[in-house]
């Protein structure tokens, strides 16, 4: 199949290049719309029970929206509760939100609740809370926050007001995503080509990757943007579209380009070189990118639309990037022909030095060949020694724990998380740790006052309020507002004094959960503490299904390429033990904080759905290397006479040949990832950081060091498989021969 494509491009390469810039120029034009349609949401499971209520609440009872808490500092020593000034001031911020027309009943203010002092008046009552719910959910939500906030914020009659609260944090964090996209492209895409000119050895091959990349970018956000007119995408989604476009492209044409030239140096001419390229290197990439296509994919399982927008970015890149680099690549290198290696700066750099042209060596020259084998010679040792020190690394992460993200993701400088932190420390109730319940059912006022009497007696709860009254420590203290109660729906409010992602506040919403309800009627608890518990519950849930999908997918895609059953299962066992190594770093520095959390916020736990969605990620592009490797070791396995000699022969020949390949390609996807790393929030910060640091990891202590010493170990039986599956192989295994 590669080598009939590959023929009728090389047949009519202009034309193929032609269509391709046509194309490619009304995807870029469709796709810069993509964005605008996106959502920063998207973290909670909408079949949980804190979904569940909070969809009640805001598409039916018009409640439970993400709310925008607006903070009122008077002068010093000014008691704002006995303020007509302040009060003035707060009449007005009310009458500005209500304006809008975006905001759900009720407002809350000290003046119109004065039962909810704890929670709206400071300690030292110089400072007040007007909390209000924003409609329009994920989607409009962010944004009318951040138009209100505009009208809202700033110095009023001697009073400072400032906005805060869950909309605009995710207003702020799409905001703030969004200048990050463009610091890592600026990061990134110049750096990337400065070595790529070194690596490459001149201006023109490095140009390949980059081009190769700006199409694999450039068709996914037409594909992301008809995804995102039917199903919700996170915004997110597109800091993966930039970094794997450009990551896979480098990955794809470096393999192929030094493919060729290899080709070339051999004596073939150029055409009948890139026919053989695409026919050896070009399968590769075609497996490559089904092993991390399906890696990605396997994020569609989680109900998570976070999650589910990485699965869709991550297959649509990864196929245009392979489309790309198997249709592009070879129609660049006929058109180019000589001038491929035209603009030669290593050629300058020697003519300026003196030195001589360099002669092409034999492999068992090279430098990556002295090092496998030395590798094999001590193989038993590297099998031992650098697996412990993985394992050692990855003891952090046995102390994982997850939460949900809140104002903290963003820098202590966003006012968003400037508010909350002053909230924190100046009022005794914690506005965003508000518990609601929903009681759904024909439940009686006295019932539901003995419901919410014992809900006010699990710690650190200050009060309950319900339609039919308000109570504290057991006992009514006020009546309660009828209008929260709509035909056979109840709205609970429960005010808390722990921090909802707090160890407290996830106890304590298992406590609250626990407190018998009213007969016949379902409670359905949502908040930050009850949305955090849902979400951890919900990915201890799918997780298992998803790593036994990606396990499952790899093993059988792995024997399909090597015809082994016990290779794949190597690859697996070395990817899981190189990124424990990984996630033990990640839990050590922004969970627990050590190196400064690498300039963020620690908050004693991971935001939830980073670590999987990371896994997923460096999964696939550590399989990435594994074929790159496993394919050319096979090449010259079949090649042999397949005795335990020309076993060690061809894994120092694999790695000879690919050495070069995998480390340039790791460096270079790892300053990808370092730009992402350089964003303001800070799980896309970790995302970047521990991505490099895989990537890093994978391609030197993995596929250069333990790779060789365990196939040393396994000798001829690396290729083994049992008569039945190896008389599969030959009818639809997939070879490079």
């Amino acid at each position: 199949m590669l080598t009939r494509l590959t023929s009728r491009v090389a047949s009519a390469p202009r034309t193929v290049l032609g269509a391709a810039v046509v194309l490619l120029t009304l995807c870029g034009i469709y796709g810069l719309g993509a964005a605008d349609q996106m959502l920063a949401g998207g973290f909670e499971d909408p079949h949980a029970e804190s979904s569940h209520a909070r969809q009640i609440l805001d598409e039916e009872l018009d409640r439970g929206g993400a709310n925008i808490v607006v903070k009122i500092d008077g002068p010093e020593g000014v008691d704002i509760s006995h303020s007509p000034e302040a009060e003035a001031v707060a009449a007005d911020v009310v009458t500005r939100l209500t304006a809008s027309g975006h905001i759900q009943d009720p407002v809350l203010t000290l003046w119109n609740d004065p039962g909810l002092a704890g929670e709206l008046l400071s300690r030292d009552k110089t400072s007040t809370l007007v909390v209000a719910g924003v409609r329009g959910g994920d989607e409009l939500a962010p944004g009318r926050a951040a138009d209100l906030a505009e009208t809202i914020r700033g110095d009023r009659d001697g009073f400072h007001i400032a906005v805060g609260g869950e909309a605009l944090m995710f207003s702020q964090v799409n905001d703030q995503t969004s200048k990050d996209l463009l610091v890592a492209e600026a990061i990134a895409i110049p750096i990337s080509f400065l070595l790529l000119v070194i690596v490459f050895g001149g201006v023109v091959a490095a140009a390949l990757p980059v081009l190769i990349g700006g199409s694999a970018i450039l068709g996914t956000l037409a594909l992301l943007r008809i995804v995102a007119g039917l199903a919700d995408v996170s915004i997110f989604a597109l800091n993966l579209t930039t970094a794997m476009g450009l990551a896979l492209a480098i990955d794809y044409t470096l393999l192929i380009i030094t493919r060729y030239r290899e080709e070339v140096d051999a004596g073939l001419d150029r055409r009948a070189a890139v026919l053989r390229t695409m026919d050896t290197a070009g399968r590769t990439v075609l497996f490559s990118g089904i092993t991390v296509g399906l890696s990605l994919a396997a994020l569609g399982i989680f109900p998570m639309y976070f999650l589910r927008s990485f699965a869709y970015a991550g297959v649509g890149v990864v196929i245009v990037a392979v489309a790309a680099a198997l249709i592009l690549t070879p129609a660049l290198l006929i058109v180019l022909g000589d001038r491929i290696d035209a603009l030669d700066v290593r050629a300058w750099i020697r003519r300026r030095l003196g030195r001589p042209e360099p002669c092409v060596k034999p492999v068992e020259q090279s430098g990556w060949y002295r090092i496998a084998t030395a590798v094999l010679r001590r193989a038993v040792p590297v099998a031992v020694i650098v697996p412990a020190i993985l394992l050692l690394l990855g003891a952090p992460f046995l102390g994982i724990k997850f939460g949900f993200p809140d104002e903290r993701v963003l820098p202590e400088t966003a006012e968003v998380h400037a508010v909350q932190k002053q909230i924190d420390d100046q009022f005794a109730e914690n506005s965003g740790g508000t518990v609601t319940a929903l009681v759904e059912g024909d439940v009686t006022d006295a019932a539901l006052g003995d419901y919410a009497s014992s809900l006010s007696r699990v710690d650190a709860v200050g009060a309950v309020s319900t339609p039919a009254g308000i109570f504290a420590d057991g006992r009514p203290v006020a009546p309660g507002d009828p209008a929260d109660r709509i035909g056979d729906r109840a709205v609970v409010t429960i005010s808390s004094t722990v921090a909802p992602l707090s160890d407290l506040g996830r106890a304590q919403i298992d406590e609250l959960r626990d407190v018998a309800t009213p007969a016949d009627a379902r409670v359905s608890f949502t908040g930050m503490a009850a949305l955090n518990n849902d979400v951890v519950d919900s990915l201890y849930k799918y997780v298992p299904w998803v790593l036994g999908v990606i396990a499952i997918a790899t093993y059988v895609l792995l024997f399909l390429f090597t015809g082994s059953v016990l290779l794949p299962l190597k690859a697996l066992v070395l990817n899981i033990l190189s990124l424990s190594a990984t996630f033990g770093a990640m839990v050590w520095i922004f969970q627990d904080g050590h190196l400064g959390a690498f300039g963020t916020t620690p908050t004693g736990y991971l935001v939830a759905t980073m670590p999987v969605l990371m896994f997923c990620i460096a999964f696939g592009l550590s399989m990435d290397y594994e074929v790159f490797l496993l394919g050319r070791i096979r090449e010259e396995w079949l090649k042999s006479d397949r005795d335990h000699a020309a076993n060690d022969r061809a894994v120092a020949v694999g790695i000879a040949r690919t050495g070069r390949v995998v480390t340039a390609a790791a460096l270079l996807m790892s300053i990808v990832f370092a730009g992402i790393a350089a964003s303001e929030v800070s799980f896309m910060r970790m995302f970047g950081v521990g991505l490099a640091l895989a990537v890093l990891m994978d391609a030197s202590f993995i596929r250069m060091l333990v790779v060789p010493a365990f196939m040393r170990l396994m000798g001829v039986g690396n290729w083994w498989a049992p008569k039945p599956l190896r008389a599969l192989h030959e009818r639809i295994g997939l070879t490079e021969e």
